[in-house]
C-alpha cells in the first residue's frame, strides 16, 4: 500500500503544541505569511493508518475499564526488536511500561542517585534532559561532540573519561540515535563510549527513542547488543511516539535486562501510581509494531530522506555560511548558523526571529546547549518545505 506523505494537515485549534504554540514570546508571522510549524519533535504527517485502525477495531468495544498489559502487546516489542535491530534473547520480563521516554529516564535517575550527584551527558544536550535532570536536583555535565573534517558529529572519547572521573559520575545518560545532531553511531564508536563506561563503572541510560527512524545507508545498533557488559549496566527506553506520531497517547517502554537495575527504576516508577498505561495507547503500539505500521515506517523514512536531500542541498547553495551534517537518523535537521551571524552582523536571536515573522516556526537551537544554532522539523510535507526554505531565502538569510 502506498501511503500519503503529501497532504497538508492544518492542525490549528485542533489540540497541536506544533501548531498553536510560537515559542518565541511577542514574535508571531507578518501579515500574509501562514505558519509553517516546523520545531517541536512532532510530524506534520497524519497518524499511521495501522495504527488508527488498531485504535478503531478496539473501540469496537465500547468498553474503555480496567486491564492489563497484553500479551500481544508485549509479543509486539519482542518481534519489533527482532525484526528492526536483530535483537535475540530478549524476553517479555525483560520490559516493563514507562510514562514516555523521559519518564523512565526521571524514575532511573531517581532510582540510582542522589540529589546534587551528577551525571555525564553529550552536547548539542537534549533539551529535555536538561528540564528533567535540574527539575530532580541532579547537575549535568556536558562532553561537547566534535565535528571532523566531513563536518560529522564524533564523540571526544578522553573528554568523556576526565569529566566522568573528576566529578565523581557514576551514570550517563546516552542518547542514540543522537538528537538533535542526526548522528547513527557506528559499532566501533560505541565499543569506545562502552568502554570508557565500563572502565570508570558507570551505569548507562540509553535514550533509543530515534531508533526506528534510521535513513537509508545506516543502521541503529542498541547499546545493549554491544555484549554481556552493556546489557548488565544500561536501561534502554524506546517509544512508538516519534516514529508514529503518536505522542498525544503517551506510551513507552524500557527494556532492562539485570533484575537490579530493573527492580530499582520499576519500583521508583511504580511510586507515584500514575505510571500506567492507556488502553488505546497499547493498541495503537500493537497497530505501530505490525507488518503494516513497519511498511508505513519504512515509507516515511524515505520521505524523510527526499526532504533532507532537498533540504540540505538548499542550504548549501542559498545560505553561505550556515553549517548543517545531512542526518544519518530522526527527522530533525540542526543548523549552525554562526558564522553567517557574524559575516553579517546579526545575533541568533534576530535570525531566528525573522524566520518565525516569515511564519516559518523554527527552534531555538541555543535551548540544545550549543550557540548560534537553530533547530528544524522536516517531517512534513515536500511542498511545505520548499515554501519553508524560499521564505527564509528571501526573508531571514538575507
Amino acid at each position: 500500500m502506498i501511503y500519503d506523505f503529501e497532504t497538508v494537515l492544518d492542525r490549528r485549534g485542533r489540540d497541536s503544541v506544533a501548531a498553536d504554540i510560537i515559542p518565541f514570546p511577542g514574535v508571531t508571522p507578518d501579515e500574509g505569511f501562514d505558519p509553517i510549524p516546523m520545531w517541536i519533535a512532532d510530524m506534520a504527517y497524519p497518524t499511521a493508518p495501522p495504527v488508527l485502525e488498531a485504535i478503531r477495531r478496539r473501540l469496537e468495544m465500547p468498553a474503555l475499564g480496567y486491564f492489563r498489559l497484553s500479551d500481544e502487546y508485549l509479543d509486539s516489542i519482542l518481534s519489533w526488536q527482532r525484526r528492526r535491530n536483530g535483537v535475540e534473547g530478549l524476553e517479555r520480563e525483560h520490559l516493563g511500561y514507562e510514562n514516555g521516554v523521559l519518564g523512565g529516564v526521571a524514575s532511573a535517575v531517581q532510582a540510582l542517585t542522589a540529589p546534587g550527584e551528577k551525571i555525564l551527558v553529550h552536547s548539542p544536550t537534549y533539551v529535555g534532559f536538561t528540564h528533567t535532570i535540574e527539575t530532580l536536583g541532579r547537575v549535568l555535565v556536558h562532553s561537547p561532540l566534535v565535528r571532523d573534517g566531513d563536518g560529522i558529529w564524533r564523540m571526544d572519547y578522553a573528554d568523556m573519561d576526565t569529566k566522568i572521573r573528576e566529578h565523581g559520575i557514576h551514570l550517563v545518560i546516552f542518547c542514540s540515535p543522537h538528537n538533535p545532531s542526526g548522528r547513527v553511531w557506528e559499532r566501533a564508536e560505541l565499543d569506545a563510549a562502552m568502554a570508557v563506561f565500563r572502565d570508570n563503572d558507570c551505569l548507562v541510560i540509553s535514550d533509543e527513542i530515534w531508533s526506528d527512524i534510521v535513513m537509508p545507508g545506516y543502521k541503529h545498533i542498541p547499546t545493549q547488543s554491544l555484549g554481556e557488559d552493556a546489557r548488565a549496566r544500561t536501561m534502554a527506553f524506546y517509544a512508538p511516539s516519534k516514529t508514529f506520531s503518536l505522542a498525544g497517547l503517551v506510551g513507552s517502554y524500557h527494556i532492562i535486562y539485570s533484575k537490579y537495575l530493573r527492580e530499582r527504576v520499576e519500583r521508583q516508577s511504580a511510586q507515584s501510581h500514575y505510571n500506567s498505561c492507556n488502553v488505546l495507547s497499547m493498541h495503537a503500539l500493537i497497530g505501530g509494531y505490525s507488518p503494516e505500521g513497519e511498511e508505513w515506517a519504512e515509507q516515511m523514512i524515505r520521505a524523510v530522506n527526499g526532504n533532507f536531500d532537498y533540504a540540505c542541498g538548499f542550504i548549501e547553495k542559498n545560505f553561505p555560511g550556515v553549517r548543517v551534517m545531512r542526518p544519518q537518523g530522526t527527522y530533525m535537521l540542526f543548523l549552525d548558523c554562526g558564522e553567517f551571524c557574524r559575516a553579517h552582523g546579526v545575533t541568533i536571536a534576530e535570525l531566528q526571529r525573522r524566520g518565525v515573522r516569515a511564519g516559518v516556526i523554527w527552534q531555538n537551537g541555543e535551548d540544545f546547549v550549543w550557540p548560534d544554532t537553530i533547530r528544524m522539523n522536516l517531517a512534513l510535507p515536500l511542498s511545505r518545505l520548499k515554501e519553508a526554505m524560499e521564505r527564509l531565502a528571501k526573508y531571514a538569510f538575507i
